[in-house]
């Protein structure tokens, strides 16, 4: 019976630094953007700034005018779950919104 050998074995790793995927950072947040759209009235999307996500009047005008003029705003942020229900939530009110992550 030969000896076995217990030296460990020498094994070529792929370079992580070329690798075509990156997952996602745990520890960043994600974001709920929602884009301005030519269909919906600024007082509709204030409106449902305030209904569905509760936030004040003038935080909700403030959000409707970044979507209006900039072309989009962050309305949300949190889980990758959590950014997914707001934005099928958006949808539910005709809003164009997505997710990102953060970054």
């Amino acid at each position: 019976m030969e000896p076995v050998s217990v030296a460990p074995a020498e094994v070529e790793r792929p370079d992580v630094s070329e690798a075509p995927f990156e997952a996602p950072a745990p520890d960043v947040p994600w974001v709920t953007l929602v884009h301005n759209d030519p269909v919906n009235l600024m007082s509709y999307v204030t409106y449902v700034f305030q209904t569905y996500f509760g936030y004040s009047k003038s935080k909700a005008k403030k959000l409707m005018e970044d979507v209006h003029y900039k072309g989009r705003a962050v309305v949300s942020s949190g889980t990758r779950e959590e950014m997914e229900r707001d934005v099928q939530a958006m949808h539910g009110y005709g809003l164009w919104a997505t997710l990102t992550q953060d970054h």
